[in-house]
């Protein structure tokens, strides 16, 4: 039998305060046999780790390059306590959310931009130092993400994954070069998309593993328009369940059976995070 692995799923959200169980109950009856839980600042680090192990999932720890304005310094310092204090802990899987996020305007200037890079930089040397892969942030700042990764290679491969990819083939080359795997989700469900669409459907598999952002990065079956939200339409709830629709949609774009596709991307999940193959018994 067939399952899929959501590589990137933010279940202790807000927006699933209230029926989180719910939601995760639904999406496992869908066949998601396993999500992947990142952090996005030091306050969610006991959050995602407990609800990973009531839920039967994994998690990461990291600070997201959208959270540094109110993170300190000392909170990389908890971090690599966290990171050691937990090491022995199978679901953690990664050192994530990390990255650079160079869309948000504030985030470009100074002193945030100097900021989000400093931390970028200082978890790769944890992730470094604790021997785990990373989950990647990346939004129009593929280049100098992958500067960071080279420079913090010290002649070793990395593990782990860039987030909702979205940048041009070279670029994915680039990742893949340096042994990452490629997240992909619900933006590649828009016809417009075509660059990305193009991508999906021609990068190598073994390099593809898949995710919902949910409650964020809506397939397009979910998403409202600002016109339809005007007239009272609320946008929906994207949800871990979404997966195997979106990765029924990336199989139709490769010309293969969805099944097929299920096992490969998992497999390439347990690739990226070796951490995973420890949760095996729990699919």
């Amino acid at each position: 039998m067939s399952y899929w692995i959501d590589t990137h799923c933010h279940l202790d959200a807000s927006e699933f305060a209230s029926d989180v169980q719910a939601v995760r109950a639904r999406a496992r009856a869908a066949g998601v046999a396993h999500c992947v839980l990142p952090a996005v600042c030091a306050a969610n680090f006991d959050g995602v780790r407990e609800l990973a192990h009531e839920s039967g999932d994994s998690y990461a720890l990291g600070i997201h390059p959208m959270y540094v304005a109110q993170s300190q310094d000392s909170d990389l310092v908890l971090l690599d306590e966290v990171l050691q204090r937990h090491a022995d802990d199978p679901r953690l899987v990664a050192v994530g959310e990390i990255g650079l996020d160079f869309f948000v305007p504030e985030l470009c200037v100074s002193p945030l931009r100097e900021r989000q890079m400093f931390f970028y930089t200082e978890q790769l040397k944890l992730a470094r130092k604790h021997g785990l892969p990373v989950l990647l942030h990346v939004r129009r700042s593929v280049d100098h993400l992958l500067k960071g990764l080279r420079d913090s290679a010290g002649g070793r491969a990395w593990r782990g994954i860039a987030h909702a990819f979205n940048g041009s083939a070279q670029q994915a080359q680039s990742f893949i070069a340096l042994g990452l795997k490629l997240g992909f989700g619900g933006a590649l469900t828009y016809e417009r998309a075509i660059q990305l669409r193009r991508l999906a459907a021609s990068l190598p598999l073994e390099s593809i593993v898949l995710e919902t952002d949910a409650p964020d990065m809506p397939p397009h079956w979910l998403y409202r328009s600002a016109a339809e939200r005007a007239d009272g339409l609320a946008q929906a709830r994207n949800e871990p369940g979404e997966l195997p629709r979106i990765g029924a949609e990336l199989a139709r774009l490769r010309g293969m059976d969805a099944s097929e596709l299920a096992c490969a991307t998992s497999s390439n999940a347990l690739a990226a995070l070796p951490g995973l193959a420890l949760r095996q018994r729990d699919i």
